[in-house]
């Protein structure tokens, strides 16, 4: 039998061992959930409202994809092991299709082609569409004989992941597209896929980044990844061609800002660059974030009396800029609550990937680690300005339905995952 098949004799999932639920992932969900309510109904509370106005709608929509949240995560979590297997590619086909849809008949917010409405509901199928792309990849993964060392298995892996890439830039949403990107590479390192492949895959990017601050940066970037690739000690001619790519990405930097991106993703990387650009106009956003932050303290100024928060400086906030939130009403011990329980929560899920035998389980916890990772790394620097503005948001505390019902899912596959760790299994 293969190393990483599936062992129905040792590990039977009809087990009714109560250590077989792992209860410290569900609790540090459950306490991000709590916390992303509060934060929403803080963030959506009119301070005018009489007694009698009731809980913000915002609020109660977010309450409403909450406990449905908790209906997929529960069920997901006692799904017999091979039915999710079966579903991966349906689930992938519905992903297309979701995107497919919202190009032809989405709803354009902020500039982009991203939502699909139906009547009070609201669904943003670039967000559904990660969690059938990393079934499928690790269903890929699992199969016997594939190796992510060698260039065919990887470039099928990049076909998967990648795959909605395209439809999604369409929109455009490059936040998203970014996600999937991210996730590529946390399946791939964890796969076994070869080291230098993936430093090719990543150096371009940091190119990219650094030629956006000036030709200087970028000659001195380009420098460091090739001294880095000459350690790798590969031929001239691999060597050579995985420069190329970064050299060709650091030259095209500057056309495609110029001529590919949109205004307003403009706007957000110059803001990035110098907040101070357009005060009140791109850089209004991060300043008044940077301020909601920075004011707590340490222990905040209460429940509903953060300034930022509820005199509106943040337009939105509870979407992009909810992390200025629990910051401002709950200071430093706020802040640093959210970050404990979105680290612990990423830990779980590589503690849970690191003891399992199947690849195609393990593949999935840990890719899920890592969309937790970016996503939270990527939102909250927008908050505190380390990174531009990308749209992306915040798990478990961000408003948004269609991401809170994927977090929650993808949670649930945790708990499902964890009844076949190997250090639990009795001899």
């Amino acid at each position: 039998m293969d190393a990483y098949s599936y062992d129905e004799t040792i590990a039977p999932a009809s087990s009714g061992s109560p250590l077989r639920f792992d209860f410290r992932t569900l609790l540090v969900t459950v306490a991000l959930v709590a916390i992303g309510l509060i934060s929403i109904y803080s963030a959506t509370h009119d301070p005018n409202a009489g007694p009698d106005a009731g809980p913000p709608t915002t609020f109660l929509s977010q309450l409403v994809f909450a406990i449905g949240g908790v209906v997929a995560m529960i069920s997901l979590a006692f799904l017999p092991e091979r039915w999710i297997r079966v579903s991966s590619f349906p689930l992938y086909a519905f992903g297309y299709a979701l995107l497919l849809a919202v190009i032809a008949f989405g709803t354009v917010r902020y500039g982009q082609k991203n939502w699909i409405i139906l009547g009070p509901i609201s669904l943003q199928p670039s967000e559904l569409a990660k969690f059938g792309t990393l079934m499928m990849a690790g269903v890929f993964v699992n199969r016997e004989g594939r190796d992510l060392s060698n260039w065919r298995d990887i470039a099928i892996v990049m076909a998967i992941v990648l795959g909605p890439v395209p439809l999604i830039m369409l929109e455009p949403d490059f936040g998203s597209a970014t996600v999937y990107f991210v996730m590529l590479l946390g399946i791939a390192l964890w796969a076994g896929a070869d080291l230098f492949l993936l430093f090719s895959i990543v150096a371009p990017a940091a190119v990219a980044i650094a030629a956006l601050f000036g030709s200087l940066q970028m000659y001195i970037a380009l420098g460091v990844v090739l001294l880095c690739m000459l350690l790798f000690r590969r031929s001239v001619m691999v060597t050579l061609l995985g420069f190329g790519l970064s050299v060709v990405m650091g030259f095209s930097t500057g056309y495609v800002y110029q001529h590919v991106m949109q205004p307003h993703q403009r706007a957000r990387i110059d803001t990035f660059l110098n907040p101070n650009l357009d005060p009140r106009g791109a850089g209004y956003h991060v300043i008044q974030s940077l301020m909601a932050v920075g004011s707590g303290g340490f222990t905040g100024k209460g429940f509903l009396h953060g300034t930022q928060t509820q005199l509106r400086y943040i337009p939105e906030q509870w979407t992009d800029f909810i992390y200025c939130v629990p910051t401002e009403e709950f200071g430093f011990v706020g802040g640093m609550t959210v970050l404990i329980l979105l680290g612990a929560l990423i830990w779980l899920a590589v503690d849970t990937a690191s003891h399992l035998r199947s690849k195609f389980e393990s593949t999935i916890c840990f890719g899920i680690a890592v969309i937790f990772l970016y996503h939270a790394a990527i939102n909250i620097g927008m908050a505190i300005g380390l990174v531009p503005v990308m749209g992306i948001p915040l798990p478990f505390l961000s408003k948004g339905g269609s991401s809170l019902l994927l977090n929650m899912s993808m949670v649930g596959l945790l708990l499902n995952f964890y009844r076949f760790r190997t250090d639990l299994r009795r001899p």
